[in-house]
């Protein structure tokens, strides 16, 4: 693993990036007449929310492994090694963030889970990108995502309940699985229990980005049309156990977008990227590998991506 920074358009901040390169392809090339990447091109991987990227450091080795091309994790901003959330930090800055990390890194493809999904989707309207796969991208349409803010979130932060934050964060957003369903008082519990863990600790810490992060997906938010200038061939995955509206949103999405399918991945949980196990980099293998405008539309139902075994 490579660990270096690149320095942000905005003039004074940087991004943390970490670099896997393959010993060798694992995966066949593309499909014979597809006009695949250019050799060495690589691949940067979104994080989402609450966390760091260092968490997607074993599906970048296994994606790199698969591909035989470098993939590139970065810290977003306001964590670890890279710069604090300017002010006036938005959609906009998340978006520049990630172009410059392409154009940096020489990658061509982006793959991005949960709030890295909406920065994904954001970002294609407005750079060239030749693949890209989300997975249970936060995307909000026509204010569908509104109910899950959770105002007492941001009055929590700001008065250092980072419990109470952190309880409203899991409850609104249920991203937790059936751990989302508790009462507030037992979510408070288990974020005292979480916080003695490196994870949990590192989480509480991290609540204000959140803040900022749920607001500038709920300032983004958009109708189907909107998307409709995305040209990029593109893979929205979600999970079978994740929250329903993940899916939801992907699906009305590869409706009216042509370049975008729409898969789901049974048996999968939301944080599915960051968990042990090859389905998902399969899956995403298999996308990236394939030739430019196999995501055209198809008659009927358009889900015809499978998902790896």
């Amino acid at each position: 693993m490579e660990t270096w920074t690149v320095g942000t358009d905005d003039g004074g901040g940087h991004l943390e990036v970490h670099t896997f390169r393959p010993a060798a392809a694992g995966m066949a090339p593309a499909a014979p007449g597809g006009a695949g990447a250019p050799e060495g091109a690589g691949v940067v991987v979104v994080h989402g929310t609450l966390v760091t990227d260092a968490l997607y450091r074993p599906f970048a080795r296994k994606l790199g492994r698969l591909l035989g091309r470098p993939v590139h994790c970065y810290n977003r901003r306001g964590r670890a090694g890279s710069s604090p959330q300017p002010p006036g930090y938005s959609a906009a800055t998340e978006t520049a963030d990630l172009a410059t990390v392409l154009r940096e890194t020489g990658s061509t493809d982006v793959v991005a889970h949960s709030y890295g999904g909406f920065v994904a989707m954001q970002t294609a309207l407005a750079v060239p990108i030749r693949r890209m796969v989300t997975y249970d991208a936060a995307v909000s349409l026509s204010g569908n995502l509104n109910r899950r803010w959770r105002p007492e979130l941001e009055r929590s932060v700001a008065a250092g309940q980072l419990d109470d934050a952190w309880a409203h964060l899991v409850q609104g957003l249920e991203t937790a699985g059936p751990v989302s369903k508790l009462p507030l008082g037992a979510l408070r519990m288990l974020s005292i229990l979480s916080a003695r863990t490196s994870l949990g600790a590192e989480m509480r810490e991290l609540l204000p980005t959140a803040v900022a992060e749920m607001r500038a997906v709920l300032d983004a938010d958009a109708e189907l049309a909107d998307f409709s200038a995305v040209t990029t061939p593109t893979l929205m995955l979600s999970g079978g156990w994740s929250p329903a509206y993940f899916a939801e949103t992907a699906r009305q999405l590869a409706a009216a977008v042509p370049a975008i399918e729409f898969a789901l991945v049974p048996g999968q949980l939301h944080e599915g990227p960051i968990r042990p196990g090859n389905r998902l980099a399969l899956t995403t293998a298999r996308f990236l590998l394939g030739a430019p405008g196999s995501a055209g539309p198809l008659p009927g139902r358009r889900r015809r991506f499978r998902p790896g075994p």
